[in-house]
């Protein structure tokens, strides 16, 4: 019987330790942040953009999913408040050098319900790489609004290009699942007018 023990003993110390192995994290293709802007207590004469905020980077299917379930749902902004997802080295803003000549697809609704699923399916295909034109992309952006109504603004980079912002378009509208007309207006046109006119529609 102790010849057996000991038998037993020497072989499960000459057996190898057994490791468990972590799941590598899925890498996208290019890294991500996340922005946000709280314009519900707004003061007077500061510029826009000062309450602008950088909140996280990634670039990873994992850091997405954990930040998306925990926090970046559009239905959870307060009022008057902006998230954005834009590509990492670029702010959400007209000034930066790679927006600069570039414009947005905006779309609009009153309160709409499935704002939350829509910000997640263009989320998604961002950073899938569904768009054909993913260069050309710089972000998306969801407004809140108290009064008036909430938008979904895909911001690109190079608004005179027609036919490229014809074809973003296009797949957006068909990635949010809307049939409503969707617009393309230029940041140089917003700057000088607040209402601008649109430049293309899908």
């Amino acid at each position: 019987m102790a010849a057996i023990a000991n038998e037993a003993v020497a072989t499960m110390e000459g057996s190898p330790t057994e490791t468990i192995e972590k799941p590598l994290p899925h890498k996208l293709e290019r890294k991500w942040a996340f922005w946000f802007d709280n314009q519900s207590k707004p003061n007077q004469g500061v510029a826009w953009g000062t309450s602008l905020r950088k909140v996280y980077s990634f670039d990873t299917v994992e850091e997405f999913w954990c930040l998306y379930d925990q926090i970046f749902k559009p239905s959870k902004l307060p009022g008057n408040a902006d998230f954005h997802l834009f590509r990492a080295g670029i702010e959400p803003k007209w000034e930066d050098p790679v927006c600069a000549t570039g414009g947005k697809w905006s779309f609009t609704s009153i309160r709409n319900a499935n704002l939350d699923t829509m910000w997640l399916e263009t989320l998604m295909a961002l950073i899938g790489e569904q768009f054909d034109e993913a260069d050309e992309i710089c972000g998306v952006v969801a407004s809140v609004r108290r009064q008036r109504q909430d938008k979904l603004a895909l911001w690109t980079k190079t608004a005179a290009n027609e036919a490229v912002q014809m074809s973003i378009g296009r797949k957006w509208k068909e990635i949010i699942s809307v049939t409503d007309k969707i617009t393309y207006s230029f940041h140089d046109d917003s700057k000088r007018e607040r209402n601008a006119k649109s430049r293309y529609n899908v």
